[in-house]
């Protein structure tokens, strides 16, 4: 196919760093500048070509037309790219990235139900576009709820210190979260590949329980990025983005062979911005905690947030 997808310019993006990260971690400098580069001609790409107006496009196809634009009579946004772009870096200096997710808000989210693929779903098969348009509308890749692609945007809604809008849109797919399980008719205790949307005649019904990597993604989004406790090549950076009335919380995370009891505290009532951290009663400046001497097998973290 001759179709270009901006999705995985913005999967290129977000792996085009980690690479360019990698690579000055072992020490190749020429290597990682080589990547920068890669990362500054594909952003640039995106920025130009990819940009809509109020959110990002999904693709282009054979035509070199576009997919997922205010211009299509119907699928005029989808998911993937808003989150992809926004994770990768995209529309973070020129306010686009928070538009992408604000647009998703608008147009895909549900509360009860999640995102939606696309909006608003195709009425008919559309031979260009194949198996996204082949199926009803508000079911599977026609504006379904896929649950693996929500776990992205949940974590870009961290990237902006809405700790709110994080919890709440993971909830809005947990399937233990569900209110009404004669409605959602799937197993409370593990992920469906997707559900029914708000655009189709049975919403909240869960399709395809266990057939997805969405559990995966979803212990990404909780603990690393609401939880905010991630490795680095360097260490482990410790970055909450919690709800604002949450008090504090406590998580164990074994790293590399040493358990890590990490005690937050949030006094201001503040969803991000670690203010102090004290790791094992010594405090460090920023946010990486660094890696501790060979034979040590206990630390302990104290963080407040307040920043």
């Amino acid at each position: 196919s001759k179709a270009e997808s901006v999705m995985i310019a913005g999967l290129f993006l977000y792996a085009a760093r980690d690479l360019a990260a990698l690579y000055r971690f072992m020490g190749k400098s020429a290597e990682a500048d080589r990547i920068d580069g890669c990362y500054a001609d594909m952003l640039k790409t995106v920025e130009e070509q990819a940009w809509d107006g109020a959110w990002y496009t999904r693709a282009f196809d054979a035509e070199s037309r576009p997919v997922g634009s205010k211009t299509c009579e119907e699928g005029k946004i989808y998911i993937e790219s808003q989150a992809w772009c926004v994770l990768g870096g995209a529309g973070v200096n020129n306010g686009r990235a928070r538009k992408a997710l604000q647009a998703v808000d608008k147009y895909l989210y549900d509360r009860d139900y999640g995102c939606a693929l696309q909006y608003p779903p195709y009425s008919t098969y559309h031979l260009e576009l194949g198996e996204v348009s082949s199926y009803p509308p508000g079911y599977k890749e026609n504006a379904g709820v896929f649950s693996h692609n929500n776990t992205w945007i949940h974590i870009g809604w961290t990237l902006f210190g809405e700790g709110e809008k994080a919890l709440e849109y993971y909830l809005s797919i947990c399937p233990s979260a569900k209110k009404d399980h004669d409605i959602y008719r799937s197993e409370p205790y593990v992920y469906a590949q997707m559900t029914a949307s708000q655009f189709s005649p049975t919403p909240g019904e869960g399709k395809n329980s266990w057939l997805t990597g969405t559990g995966a993604w979803s212990f990404v989004a909780a603990s690393q990025h609401i939880l905010g406790v991630r490795p680095d090549f360097n260490g482990l950076i410790i970055d909450p983005c919690i709800p604002k009335k949450w008090k504090g919380f406590t998580v164990q995370r074994k790293f590399r062979g040493v358990t890590y009891t990490i005690e937050v505290k949030n006094p201001k009532a503040k969803s991000k911005g670690v203010k102090s951290l004290l790791v094992d009663g010594k405090k460090i400046v920023g946010n990486l905690i660094p890696l501790p001497a060979p034979g040590t097998t206990a630390v302990k973290i104290e963080v407040t947030l307040g920043a």
